[in-house]
This record gives C-alpha cells, structure tokens and sequence, in this order.
C-alpha cells in the first residue's frame, strides 16, 4: 500500500555489511515460491500470513521452500504428519487461514523440480527438470546453472560452444556434445527472459 513500510518477509542468508541485498539458494527458492503463489493469485497479505504462521509452527525461517509447505492456489498450506489413536502416522494438510485439514489430492505442489535433503530442505533444483541436467547446487560452482555431470557452468559451455563450435567445445570440456546444446539452449532461453 502507498506510504506504508513492511518488514521483509525474511533476513537474506547473506549480509556483508555493504547496505546491498544479497540472496542466497534458500532466499532464491523462496522468492521463488512467494512469487508463484502470488502468480496464481495469493495475496501478498496472505503469504505474509502463511509465512509467520509456518515459522510458528516449523520453527524455521524460511518456511516457503520446505518440502513441507503446499498451496492450492488461493490458500496456503502446510504439510502436517498426525497420528491416530494407534499410532499410526497420516499426512494432512493445515489450511493456514483457516487452521482447517484438507486431502493433499486437492493440493498442487509449489516446489516442483526442487530436489529435498532428509530434512526437507531445498537441496537442489532443475530448472527445467531432471531431464534437462542442468542443476542449481549451492555446493557447486557457486550456485551457477551447471551441467549436471561435469559441474561446468551452463554460461561456459554455450559460450565456448557459440565461439568454437559444439564438437570443438565438447572436447574442449570433455563433455557430449548433447551437453553443450543443453547449455546453449537453456542461456538462450534466460536471454530472452532477461530481455523481455
């Protein structure tokens, strides 16, 4: 709303003290969830609220990119695992707004193409799917889009495919050709994002 300040919805994993924004995978990932909530029409407000009331519940800070957290497209959910009066464990889902369960069949996930670790958080993400191998690691060449088998930034293998041709670079790199294809197809394809 005009003139009026909101808090950020949540610390940046990184702070070096400079005055300038930094994000790091878990802030992308949830920048990423928060807007495509807000893209199938959740309100900011209601994310806002979902957020403050998932770190109540999960206790963790940033709530959005856990495999935990689900949306249906006008209210917010989160995973909950119950157990019944013998013990044994059932998954529902608590509707935020209205702290109501729902079935998780009526619920689309949020975080597709996010690949978890044991505890549930983000650990790797495929942009474009598995299929594509190209991956985001934060483990791996500073978090870059990369070439799942070799760990070559996709922004090196296009550029080398552009300059020496695909079969000179895929020697080059000692990676397939199919790689170096994958690479400059997927830099095309953010070029034209960024230039839209």
């Amino acid at each position: 709303m005009k003139g009026r300040f909101y808090e950020p919805l949540w610390r940046s994993q990184i702070d070096l003290q400079d005055d300038k924004v930094y994000l790091g995978f878990r802030d992308l990932m949830e920048v990423r969830v928060a807007n495509a909530l807000m893209g199938v029409g959740v309100s900011a407000i209601r994310v806002r609220a979902a957020i403050e009331m998932a770190r109540e519940v999960y206790g963790v800070e940033r709530p959005l990119s856990t495999e935990s957290f689900r949306h249906n497209g006008r209210d917010i959910f989160m995973k909950v695992i119950d157990r019944d009066a013998n013990g044994a464990e059932r998954e529902q889902l608590l509707n935020t707004f209205r702290r109501q369960y729902e079935f998780t069949a009526v619920v689309e996930p949020s975080l597709k193409h996010i690949e978890f670790d044991n505890a549930g958080t983000p650990r790797l993400w495929w942009p474009k799917g598995k299929g594509t191998q190209i991956v985001v690691d934060p483990a791996r060449a500073f978090g870059q889009p990369i070439d799942a088998s070799s760990s070559v930034p996709t922004s090196v293998l296009a550029a080398a495919g552009r300059y020496q041709g695909v079969e000179m670079a895929a020697k080059a790199y000692d990676v397939t050709a199919a790689a170096i294809r994958r690479s400059m197809k997927f830099e095309d394809e953010i070029a034209v994002r960024l230039a839209a």
